[in-house]
């Protein structure tokens, strides 16, 4: 072989080796016919396969570029062709075969003449590929509910994706059914994993079943998975509209609330379900399965054990309040707040006696935006602590030059709006003694309002913080009175020298022609007993002359509201040091 003549020595011993290997090899010539194949090949394809086209025996046809490369090594433009066939015995078996072919030196009848050849090699590779089959398979099913799992369920989505766009004749939609079971953790925590482990096969098989069904009677299967822990999923190709996905999801829910048997013992789950539906074009697996675990979320939040449609204003609410959250600690970097003040007025005489500093946001995208608007985020993520630092060093330090740009006018105090965590996540006390000391304010131009629900039931740090700020002389004052606990006999221990009436109680004064005696008699009789523990009330939400006539003649001291001014800026507010009046 190889040059070497078959009669020589080393002639010989080639072909014996050749002979010996038990690697199948055959010499293929520059024809494509097999010249000569040892034992192993002739037994691996169970025939001898001399004089037969190569090709043909190690299934090199069906593929075009495999075909060209195979012409290529025999005339010897290419060094090598590799590749994975399925490869048919002579007795019709088939198995995977990994075929190289690799061109001799030169021709069979010596260096210096014949055609070209090649070595032609195939290696029985079918075990091999089963057992990566095997591997694969439980790489991408979950252990115990033998289910696909989540790299799985991503693989078939992102399929799913990408065919349901470019296919024609077809939906070009796909639907989504993201689960995750309420009540299992109790589960798992009371009667251990073993029981946990059987109740996620069953609810496997339930839900398996009803894909089953709802594929069946759309002609076509859903792909059920489990994601992990308690989640699952079940995906819909081809969807023809969310009634489909709707109609899914009830019959799931429904399938899972009917009780388990696991073990003699009867167990109770239910499951709240994100249900996504759309058109593939332009959507990806990713952002089909943000909005599925968005719209769980969803399902969650409003009491569990339901279905809940994607809503996308819903979400580009939840978008907004995330680009809120991300942006607000460096925006108070930036000096985007401002400190904006409402006139707190004397009903009996029209004074003003003081202002509430309302904080707002210019933010750069969304415009001004109100305390209501982040407020909540900021108690979220913790930066209430420091925007309510700055808020009450920029408020008390206005107070203070209004103070001494008008000497001779009655000091007009300031009242600053305080979370319930500043007052746990920070020493609220040493805060405010340090802004009123550089600021020069006297403490009892400074009040701290607080809500209902975070004053009463105060016990142990809160309460001791309101204490030493009341001992300091800071006036403490409850906000928006009425709408929470409304625990009067608690309200006696506290050191509150303040109550501010929620609005409601005075939008019922709004129909002056006929007054409710309900509505007034209400709050006569909160201002009076106030008043009898030594309060000050001050009536929210004031909006016409007739509201605040009532007020007056109830008793109640201070009025707040759009009848007097809106929030202005502070250098509106000058205008007011001793006037009875903002015009609206």
């Amino acid at each position: 072989m190889s040059g070497t003549p078959e009669g020589t020595g080393s002639g010989r011993d080639y072909r014996a080796a050749f002979d010996a290997a038990h690697h199948p090899m055959a010499v293929v010539g520059a024809d494509g016919l097999v010249t000569v194949a040892n034992p192993a090949f002739a037994g691996l394809f169970g025939t001898d396969p001399a004089g037969r086209r190569a090709a043909d025996l190690a299934g090199l046809t069906a593929d075009q570029d495999i075909r060209r490369t195979y012409r290529d090594v025999l005339s010897g433009r290419e060094r090598r062709l590799c590749c994975t066939r399925r490869v048919k015995r002579a007795d019709g078996r088939t198995f995977w075969a990994e075929i190289v072919l690799t061109p001799l030196a030169d021709g069979p009848d010596g260096p210096d003449g014949g055609e070209r050849g090649a070595l032609l090699c195939v290696t029985d590779i079918s075990d091999r590929r089963e057992l990566g089959a095997r591997l694969r398979h439980l790489e991408m099913h979950d252990a115990v509910t033998r289910l696909p799992n989540r790299a799985l369920f991503f693989e078939r989505l992102s399929a799913a994706v990408e065919a349901a766009s470019y296919e024609r004749g077809a939906t070009g939609r796909i639907g989504l059914c993201y689960l995750d079971l309420d009540g299992f953790k109790a589960v798992n925590d009371t009667l251990g994993h073993r029981i946990g482990d059987r109740l996620l096969i069953a609810v496997a098989d339930r839900l398996t079943e009803c894909a089953r069904n709802a594929g069946t009677a759309r002609g076509g299967g859903h792909l059920v998975a489990r994601l992990g822990g308690d989640e699952f999923a079940v995906l819909v190709e081809e969807s023809t509209g969310t009634e489909q996905l709707a109609d899914l999801a009830r019959s799931l829910l429904a399938s899972l609330q009917l009780p388990f048997d696991i073990d003699g013992q009867r167990l109770a789950v239910s499951a709240s379900i994100g249900v996504v539906e759309r058109s593939a074009a332009g959507t990806s697996a990713t952002g089909l399965m943000q909005a599925a675990d968005t719209t769980l979320y969803w399902a969650k939040e409003d009491g569990k054990a339901r279905w809940t449609l994607f809503d996308p204003e819903r979400n580009a609410h939840r978008m907004t309040r995330q680009a809120l959250s991300s942006s607000l600690r460096p925006a108070l970097e930036r000096g985007e707040f401002a400190v904006e003040y409402q006139p707190l007025v004397g009903l009996a005489d029209g004074v003003t006696r003081g202002v509430e500093a309302l904080v707002r946001w210019h933010h750069p995208r969304f415009g001004t935006l109100p305390p209501n608007r982040f407020i909540g985020i900021a108690e979220e993520d913790g930066s209430i602590v420091e925007l309510g630092r700055w808020v009450l060093r920029t408020a008390c330090g206005q107070a203070r030059r209004w103070q001494l740009d008008h000497p001779a006018a009655r000091p007009l105090f300031v009242s600053v709006n305080v979370a319930v965590r500043q007052v746990w996540d920070s020493d609220l006390v040493a805060d405010v003694a340090r802004t009123l000391e550089e600021t020069g304010l006297e403490p009892r131009l400074l009040q701290l309002e607080l809500t209902e629900s975070a004053v009463m039931g105060s016990a142990g740090r809160p309460l001791q913080a309101l204490q030493d700020l009341s001992d300091m002389g800071v006036r403490i004052a409850i906000d928006d009175f009425g709408t929470g606990y409304s625990n009067l006999a608690y309200l006696s221990r506290l050191p509150v020298s303040a109550l501010k009436l929620d609005g409601s109680f005075v939008r019922g004064f709004q129909d002056e022609a006929h007054p409710n005696p309900a509505d007034e008699t209400i709050v006569a009789a909160l201002v009076e007993l106030a008043h009898r523990l030594g309060l000050t009330v001050t009536a929210e939400c004031v909006e016409t002359a007739g509201q605040a006539a009532r007020l007056r003649r109830i008793g109640c001291d201070t009025g707040q509201g759009w009848l007097y001014s809106r929030a202005v800026p502070p250098e509106r507010i000058a205008e007011l040091v001793g006037l009875t009046a903002l015009p609206a």
